[in-house]
């Protein structure tokens, strides 16, 4: 058997479906987009017995097929499209032990669609602590399926579950439940108008607004005996067929299943007493905050002082075992450098993942969502728009994307805009740097100063975000009537192999992305830093070399001039003195111009920049921390990094739109380039702004 096979893994959000997903795929999983879209897509490969190979796709989380979201819809297209390369040859559908009568809704709309379809009840191992048992053949009789016991914490009934997907043609596939009974004579006459299609599929198509075959919702409805179905009826409609379900799921689970109520302890509702309290809560978030920030400076300094000294002895072992040339120097001056300054933040970036995947994957951050939802609304925002703004800690694309929950148009348009504001992962890189260059390494009352420097950037990004939405709102006069729901789920202790999965993932996904770009940009930097135009670059040690026969200098301190005089004309550095009028006012040299020219690409790109320039020529092995230190300011004199520079460049990083990627997301989520543009504009034209009286104030 070496065909593959589509599994697709439906369920309710935070019923475990990610960590069944983990547990099948492990790290055989890949992210993207569907097809014309940016909902996320999560795919993997799963190797069966018998090698047989299922390729599992995890689809967006759905409380039924009755779509109210673009994500749900995403759901629905794919379970009647048969034609799709996804159409799943399994439906594996995910329920919680403690949620089981809500999430078997789902379930018996999915038995309706004759998909061959397995029942997962995860997180079996709470059921004796919670007071629950289940009579299994009962329930798989009566739901006409087969069921498998799971608990992906303890990796319990996931060989179980291998076994069923790899048996999946002896799974029958008739429907739970006569859904047809709500309105025997209508679906009487569209079982006749369309004898070769399942029933259920066309109900969906007719009240769902959505396509299958070649069968649409117009040419259902357009026949006299459907139109006389008026909206408002099939809402009904509707509504009656969820009765049905959930009076056919309560039957069922009465016989099945049973509760001993003593046993459930109500820990849940004494910590959620606190973690959502009006004062509490916000007070215990801030300090798990700081523990976080403070965690990163303090667990990331041994292992980045590591990457820091290995890249720069890497260059000078290059240079010394390969010939003297371009190509040497492209190596040991442009890509080694530049590929440097990034992966010397894997360790901060990799730790910031961490925490979020922990206070995810606990049941924590539900809560947070919840707690911001009262600072929200009062500018005029609901608790939806907290979800990208939370995840646009890690990168602003993905936080775009999930604006598509947000049924108000102007709402979601405002968190689309305001959203680039809060600290991404790529700031990290520019931020850490500068930080540790400006503010002192001292800690005060075991608090330190660099940690909390970090964390008020943080606080500044979104601040920025909520206060931009308010001038947004009053400007384009927002009339929300939004109502915000969301599931608190239970508190759980982190799974170890999830949060592990999530840290690599993200982690490599930054740095490959980071990577290619700066990568391309270094090389690109390095010629332009390498050559230049006229005799000035041509004659440069001719030209260094009489100017300081004269004087008495050794022999490395001329080879630096010399090196410093060619970088000055070569055609970076005429570019760069091109631009540095628009950047002296802030504190910043034509080095730091072309590399904040360079971020537009992408902000990380800023630190590989400066590496590329400031190895150009350079036969020390020195750290890129310690040039920068080095640095002087050509027209105040003195360190060019200095508090005062240092603070106007991380309020610049703060402010400015810096993505190209995020743009080009904004685009195509508000097709138009209206709204990015304006964002570069707007964005940029604040930071600079900000950085001058920043730096006008504190120099």
């Amino acid at each position: 058997m070496g065909k593959q096979i589509n599994v697709a893994l439906i369920g309710n959000p935070n019923t475990g479906k990610t960590s069944v997903f983990n547990q099948l795929t492990g790290l055989n999983q890949q992210v993207g987009n569907y097809p014309g879209i940016t909902v996320e897509k999560k795919e993997g490969v799963c190797k069966l017995p018998r090698g047989l190979k299922a390729h599992i796709l995890d689809l967006p989380g759905t409380y039924s097929l009755n779509a109210s979201s673009l994500d749900e819809n995403v759901v629905i297209e794919l379970l009647l499209n048969k034609n799709d390369k996804d159409f799943p040859d399994v439906a594996v559908v995910i329920s919680d032990i403690e949620n089981l009568k809500r999430n078997l809704l789902l379930f018996t709309q999915i038995k309706d669609l004759e998909i061959p379809t397995i029942l997962v009840i995860n997180m079996a191992d709470r059921m004796k602590r919670k007071g629950i048992s289940l009579d299994i053949p009962l329930l798989e009789e009566q739901l006409n399926t087969k069921i498998a016991l799971v608990s992906a914490r303890k990796n319990t009934g996931i060989e179980e579950l291998k076994q069923l997907i790899l048996n999946y043609k002896k799974l029958p596939t008739e429907p739970c439940l006569n859904a047809s009974v709500m309105d025997p004579e209508y679906f009487d006459r569209l079982r006749k108008a369309f004898p070769n299609q399942s029933l259920y599929k066309l109900w969906l198509v007719i009240t769902q607004d959505v396509n299958f075959g070649n069968i649409n919702r117009n040419s259902i409805t357009e026949g006299a005996e459907f139109s006389t179905k008026s909206t408002a009826d099939l809402k009904r409609l509707q509504q009656k067929e969820t009765i049905l379900r959930y009076q056919f799921i309560n039957g069922v689970l009465k016989s099945a299943m049973s509760i001993d109520l003593a046993s459930a302890s109500d820990l849940r509702t004494r910590l959620d007493r606190v973690l959502t309290h009006k004062v509490w809560g916000y007070v215990i978030f801030f300090l798990i905050m700081l523990l976080i920030f403070q965690a990163i400076y303090d667990w990331s300094s041994y292992p980045m002082d590591f990457i820091d000294e290995t890249f720069a002895a890497l260059s000078e072992w290059t240079k010394s075992v390969m010939p003297a040339g371009p190509f040497t120097s492209l190596i040991a001056e442009g890509i080694i450098p530049g590929l440097g300054g990034i992966v010397i933040f894997i360790p901060q970036i990799a730790f910031l993942f961490l925490f979020i995947s922990i206070l995810e994957e606990s049941g924590y951050m539900s809560r947070v969502v919840f707690l911001m939802d009262r600072v929200m609304r009062r500018f005029g925002l609901s608790g939806k728009s907290v979800v990208p703004l939370v995840s646009g800690t890690a990168c602003a694309i993905p936080a775009v994307m999930a604006t598509r929950n947000i049924e108000n148009w102007k709402e979601r348009l405002i968190t689309i805009l305001v959203v680039p504001f809060t600290t991404c992962a790529a700031r990290l890189p520019v931020y850490l740097i500068i930080i540790a260059l400006v503010i002192p390494d001292r800690s005060y009352f075991g608090l330190n100063l660099q940690g909390l420097t970090l964390m008020l950037l943080y606080l500044i990004g979104f601040g920025t975000a909520i206060g931009s939405a308010w001038i947004l709102n009053k400007i384009l006069k927002i009339r929300s009537r939004t109502y915000f729901v969301i599931e608190m789920p239970n508190y759980k202790l982190p799974m170890f192999r999830n949060v592990g999965i999530n840290v690599v993932e993200k982690t490599k996904s930054f740095v490959v992305g980071a990577g290619k770009i700066i990568l391309a940009i270094s090389i690109i930097l390095w010629v332009l830093a390498s050559y230049g135009p006229g005799e000035n670059f041509d004659r440069a040690e001719e030209i260094v070399t009489t100017e300081y026969q004269d004087q008495n200098i050794e022999a490395g301190d001329l080879e630096e001039e010399i090196a410093s005089y060619k970088l000055k004309h070569s055609y970076i550095g005429i570019i760069g003195r091109a631009i540095e009028p628009a950047v002296t006012p802030l504190g910043y040299d034509w080095k730091i111009g072309i590399a904040i020219v360079s971020s537009f690409a992408a902000r990380e790109v800023f630190v590989g920049t400066l590496a590329t320039i400031y190895s150009v020529g350079s036969d020390e092995e020195e750290t890129i921390k310690n040039r920068m230190a080095a640095e002087t300011n050509p027209v105040l004199g003195g360190p060019l990094f200095t508090f005062a520079s240092g603070i106007s460049l991380l309020l610049f990083y703060a402010f400015a739109m810096q993505c190209m990627s995020t743009l080009a997301i904004v685009q195509r989520e508000t097709n138009t380039w209206k709204w990015p543009v304006l964002q570069l504009v707007i964005m940029s034209g604040f930071a600079y702004v900000v950085a001058l009286i920043a730096f006008q104030l504190l120099k």
